[in-house]
């Protein structure tokens, strides 16, 4: 079992481990020797790393001398194990390395194995005139050495210069072919009969013969910020879907945490990464195991890393939604066409592969801009930025790797920022037909640039006219049509001044769709699964899976989601939020007012909402018009307001009192004046809201921020959030707090 962390999405937190826990996900790898499992395991937290090394990703450590990389393995980090492999290569040894860092020899040279295979393999590939040549002079025993030790076909590819596919053609045509062991789950006692395997290099196959059609499914992987438990639910969920319809299902999957890895959820369960090499060799054990064969393989419920790999499996596997149209959704030109000939509008922008492109997109667009890498999920290294100095800072980060892609091959996005817009996701399933479940509209409380994983939403939308829904599920049909969309999509816009823009469309289950299956009470994974396998939408209305026609989200309660962070575990970070995804995870809040759900949603985040006390206000310029209101709404609640100067200002200018003005950190108070810091840490302020704009405020309020992590104070960063809080406690107040089952709402409706 490896851990995943994410310290990649947390500027400004060590990376040093220790006793408090930091880690997100974990993968978990099973082999017949540690290096196999080892290396399986590195694959499999998808870090962009193929196993221990032997990869791209070793360049990292060229500039490290070997003493360097020694005091550095003395640190435990993420980093550390491909630390001790490189400078195990160098030279060090085991000894050397086990009196540096404490770390038990056994394990060191079990690494130190991993080290001499490559070595001979570089010897090998140097005695030769080309990679291919070299793969030519691999015999048998070398081969099965080599994966026996958890060398992937990508690992080889690398160290001989050569694609992957090559290797892989390679080995099978030496005779060198995986076999999959089952899991003992009876301790030896008597025979273990759960079909839950591994794939290892022996020479006895266990998978036992199939006996009707069977659909593979491709789990999530590891948990981390931006794709969690909310996939592993859709792939659980497809797969009780499909059992009941009479398929054999078959998952995969390498996480320890989930239920899609219990061995009897699905009819077989293979413990591998999901990776193009390990998917491939799952698919080719089942062909082999009769039975009816393998229907095809499901790649749109596990988030980005199976939809990743729809275009390494062969087309006429992939169910659902073809490869072809994933690619327009994600590829800039091929989507802004689209739009273009659906005349639905969508934010200016374009594409970039140079700084100078980049700086071409942005006069024609202008600021703020949102830049982003393509084909990632998460808001991974997205960014606003107002300036030209954050275009080329933002630029530069990205052109080095784009989720471990070169800029040149996953050119970068720009898109104009817009300002002040209501953020809208819609989830759906789309039938061969072309007939399309709308599951859901759901309307975000923060407004666009907060990351949609980071966001509350609300089912159904609560200020969203009855004609702009209508125009968005409008919109989402003809999407789901021009796209060919066979299987779940979900879609985002953006609503500023009553206009409706389009952000982007994904052809896969989204991270809300467990949400508003429970919101609404309609089973969308399992829809979803049985459309990608050919049912349609008909079908299932007559099994009783899909509502009659005509059904609508609205009913007598309202349903808010909202994230859970994780800023207690990382007190350095700042916990201001942006189009970079950082919760870890989610809850729900159901009552009969969006005020109720949304107070509900807070108490089960973590952040309960106050009935007294001071609220502490400090905004940047462009929102205190909007904070008005907010703070209007308050202080009709019987709290006392305090701001900083700007803000109070604003506030006395327009009639609402303010019981205290802080002063700025770091400037001279005035008589009676105490800073952010002293005031939030004396316990008399019981809601913060700070909303920082662009480079310099938020380094203004960063401390304000962090003063209420520290103090376990709730800090809201936007107004829309301020907002719906006051609408919570003022519901919370008046009107009676009851405990219902969601059967009985759901059965109300």
């Amino acid at each position: 079992k490896v851990p995943r962390w994410a310290f990649e999405k947390l500027p400004g937190a060590p990376d040093a481990l220790g006793t408090r826990m930091q880690s997100v996900g974990e993968a978990m790898a099973i082999g017949r020797t540690f290096p196999e499992s080892l290396q399986k395991a590195l694959r499999g937290i998808e870090r962009g790393r193929q196993g221990l090394n032997a990869d791209p990703g070793e360049h990292h450590y060229d500039s490290f001398s070997t003493e360097d990389l020694v005091e550095r393995a003395k640190v435990p980090t993420p980093e550390r194990l491909f630390q001790l492999e490189s400078a195990l290569r160098r030279g060090k040894t085991v000894e050397d390395l086990a009196q540096a860092t404490g770390i038990d020899p056994w394990f060191l040279d079990q690494i130190e194995l991993m080290v001499t295979e490559r070595l001979e393999l570089e010897e090998l590939r140097a005695a030769h005139a080309d990679g291919q040549d070299a793969l030519d002079a691999l015999d048998r025993p070398t081969w099965r050495r080599a994966k026996r030790l958890g060398f992937a076909d990508a690992q080889l590819a690398y160290l001989f210069g050569v694609d992957e596919g090559e290797v892989r053609a390679a080995r099978l045509a030496a005779g060198v072919r995986p076999t999959f062991k089952t899991v003992d789950t009876c301790g030896a006692e008597f025979a273990a009969e759960t079909p839950y395997h591994y794939e290892t290099y022996e020479d006895e196959d266990e998978v036992r013969p199939g006996h009707r059609p069977r659909v593979i499914i491709l789990g999530s992987g590891p948990n981390r910020i931006g794709q969690g438990i909310e996939f592993d639910y859709c792939c659980v969920h497809a797969s009780m879907a499909l059992r009941e319809a009479g398929y054999e299902t078959v998952m995969v999957n390498c996480n320890p945490e989930t239920v899609s890895t219990d061995y009897d959820t699905s009819d077989r369960l293979y413990f591998e990464p999901v990776a193009e090499e390990a998917v491939l060799d799952v698919v080719a054990a089942e062909q082999a195991a009769g039975g009816g064969g393998v229907l095809g393989v499901i790649v749109a419920l596990g988030g980005q890393t199976p939809l990743r790999l729809a275009n390494r499996l062969p087309v006429e596997l992939v169910l659902g939604t073809p490869p072809e149209s994933i690619d327009t959704a994600e590829d800039r030109e091929r989507w802004s066409a689209l739009c273009g000939r659906l005349e639905i509008p969508q934010p200016a922008g374009g594409t970039a592969r140079t700084l100078a492109e980049a700086q071409a997109v942005v006069d024609r667009i202008g600021f703020p801009a949102l830049v982003r890498p393509s084909y990632v999920l998460g808001g991974r290294a997205m960014e606003i930025v107002y300036d030209a100095e954050g275009l080329e800072e933002a630029f530069t980060s990205l052109s080095l790797s784009s989720e471990g892609m070169l800029a040149a091959e996953r050119p970068i996005l720009i898109d104009r920022f817009l300002e002040d817009a209501i953020e809208v996701d819609v989830d759906a399933v789309c039938d061969r037909t072309g007939e399309v479940l709308i599951g859901a509209v759901m309307e975000h409380v923060e407004e666009a640039g907060v990351h949609s994983g980071d966001s509350a939403c609300v089912i159904p939308p609560p200020t969203l006219p009855e004609e702009t829904v209508e125009l968005i599920e409008e919109h989402t049909r003809r999407i789901a049509d021009a796209l060919c969309v066979c299987g779940p999509i979900n879609v985002q816009y953006a609503v500023k001044q009553g206009q409706v823009f389009v952000i982007e469309a994904n052809p896969r289950a989204s991270r809300t769709l467990p949400f508003v299956a429970k919101a609404t009470g309609v089973a969308m994974a399992k829809v979803a699964a049985r459309v990608v396998v050919g049912a349609t939408l008909a079908e299932l209305r007559d099994e009783g899976l899909v509502p009659a026609t005509g059904w609508r989200q609205s009913g007598g309660h309202v349903a808010v989601k909202e994230a859970v962070l994780p800023f207690d575990r990382f007190p350095n970070v700042d916990t201001v939020l942006g189009p970079e995804m950082r919760s870890t995870g989610e809850v729900m809040g159901i009552d009969r007012t969006f005020g109720l759900a949304f107070a509900k949603s807070q108490i089960a985040a973590g952040n309960r909402l106050p009935s007294d006390g001071a609220v502490f206000m400090s905004l940047a310029d462009r929102d205190k018009p909007a904070g008005v209101e907010a703070a209007r709404a308050f202080a009709s609640l019987g709290f006392s307001i305090v701001a900083t100067e700007g803000t109070a200002r604003h506030f006395e200018e327009r009639g609402i009192d303010v019981e205290t003005v802080v002063a700025k950190l770091g400037e001279p108070a005035q008589p009676g004046q105490v800073d952010a810091v002293e005031l939030i840490g004396g316990g008399k302020v019981r809601l913060v809201v700070n909303t920082p704009r662009g480079r310099g405020p938020r380094a203004d309020g960063a401390y304000i921020r962090q003063a209420a992590s520290a103090n376990q104070v709730p800090c809201l960063t936007t107004v829309a959030a301020a907002r719906a809080a006051a609408a919570g406690v003022a519901d919370w107040g008046r009107l009676t707090l009851e405990v219902r089952s969601l059967q009985e709402f759901h059965e109300e409706r």
